[in-house]
């Protein structure tokens, strides 16, 4: 049964066929959002690239949703088919669909995003063709060689399935300062976060930012499609691919997803803004030491392949044997190594198991039970200081911090 018999939550959406050169598809899911034409606008400027590119918008609604709420996804959709009708030529076409009264249950931006990725993939399966769907946001602008970078990099890299793209919100401009300090906290933890795992040396730590994912078809039907998850389906798409190998990093474009306020999702991106707005400009995130400790856990992982948990225990830190303990870990891993050949697959079995989720749980156990958070400028500082072997200036503020941050994100040296 193809994935689409299997999975698919609608029937097939758009019937005017494809361009034969058809290389990429930009799927927008869209919800009470008045800019939208901002962000297509956005992809509009773009170079183009050696293929023909499909954006199919998603504006949709539940059967729960306010009545103020699908009158301006109504008048989104009546903007977003003008621009259709006037914008679409031979090298991108647009096709915004609306989709009404969802079911209460799943109804949400996991949904949207599956709808827009299905019908991307029934798209490409007219054409026999293993082409690019990106993920983006309503919300969202990019830089102009965003296509060209994304079918550059599938071209050179024919074994990646999937990649994260650099990100950066904007943090100046219209907006009032409060929103773009609020910001600038918000993304300075997300890069402190999977910096601190990296040096941790946890294998599968990459951003998982909605608007800025790339996947190509077969692997996307593969790994099960998108989820329908109503907040975090980005986290949990994107790991499905880090544990593979075939997961990359894209840096050579940026996405500028928005900083405004949003209540639209229980976490993410707009909720935290309206948080720290509302604390005083105060975030909080994990506590260094915790990412020490876990760097202790991981230096110890090659040898459990060969030794027993037991003769190990005195040597992972004590804090979080406890947790191990919960999550049954001495007879998993004793599963794992019975299912190993090598050490080569035993860590592959073993970072399944030890996934980005599972190293989040202990995160918190830690924070929980022994750390408590610290301010973001005070855990960014140390972890700097790590990285570059020395104190960081006490001149240095979170907005340097920040762009020091996204300069080693890109790979444009150290910091």
């Amino acid at each position: 049964m193809s994935y689409l018999q299997k999975h698919a939550f609608l029937d097939q959406l758009i019937s005017k066929p494809p361009q034969s050169d058809l290389g990429i598809i930009v799927v927008i899911p869209t919800y009470n959002e008045p800019d939208l034409i901002a962000s297509l606008r956005a992809l509009h400027r773009c170079g183009k690239p050696n293929c023909s590119v499909e954006v199919i918008v998603v504006i949709n609604d539940g059967e729960h949703s306010e009545d103020a709420v699908k009158q301006q996804n109504a008048k989104t959709y009546e903007a977003a088919q003008k621009w259709s009708f006037e914008k679409s030529g031979i090298q991108i076409k647009y096709f915004p669909i609306y989709i009404q009264n969802l079911p209460k249950k799943h109804a949400g931006v996991g949904l949207a995003r599956k709808i827009g990725m299905d019908e991307a993939v029934r798209r490409f399966e007219m054409l026999n063709r293993n082409g690019v769907i990106t993920s983006f946001d309503a919300d969202s602008t990019c830089a102009p060689n965003y296509f060209q970078e994304i079918h550059a990099h599938f071209d050179q890299h024919e074994k990646c399935d999937a990649c994260s793209i650099h990100y950066e919100h904007p943090i100046t401009g219209g907006g009032t300062q409060d929103r773009y300090t609020a910001i600038v906290l918000y993304e300075l933890h997300l890069r402190y976060y999977i910096n601190a795992l990296k040096y941790a040396g946890f294998r599968q730590a990459v951003q998982t930012v909605g608007s800025a994912i790339a996947v190509k078809s077969k692997a996307y039907q593969q790994q099960g499609g998108m989820n329908k998850r109503k907040a975090g389906e980005d986290f949990y798409f994107i790991h499905k691919f880090t544990p593979l190998g075939t997961f990359k990093e894209l840096k050579s474009t940026t996405v500028f997803p928005s900083p405004r306020v949003s209540n639209r999702v229980p976490f993410g991106t707009g909720k935290a803004v309206g948080e720290i707005l509302g604390n005083a400009q105060i975030y909080d995130t994990y506590n260094p030491a915790s990412f020490d400790l876990l760097k202790t856990f991981i230096y110890l992982v090659p040898e459990l392949y060969t030794k027993d948990f037991s003769a190990l225990s005195n040597q992972i830190p004590s804090e979080i044997i406890p947790f191990l303990e919960e999550q049954q870990f001495e007879s998993t891993l004793l599963e794992i190594k019975t299912n190993s050949t090598d050490a080569a697959s035993f860590g592959k079995r073993f970072y399944r198991w030890f996934n980005a989720f599972r190293v989040m749980k202990l995160l918190h156990f830690l924070r929980d039970k022994h750390f408590e958070n610290v301010g973001v400028g005070e855990a960014a500082r140390w972890l700097i200081g790590e990285l570059q072997d020395q104190e960081v200036s006490e001149r240095a503020d979170v907005v340097d911090m920040l762009v020091w941050f996204r300069e080693l994100d890109k790979g444009e040296g150290n910091i």
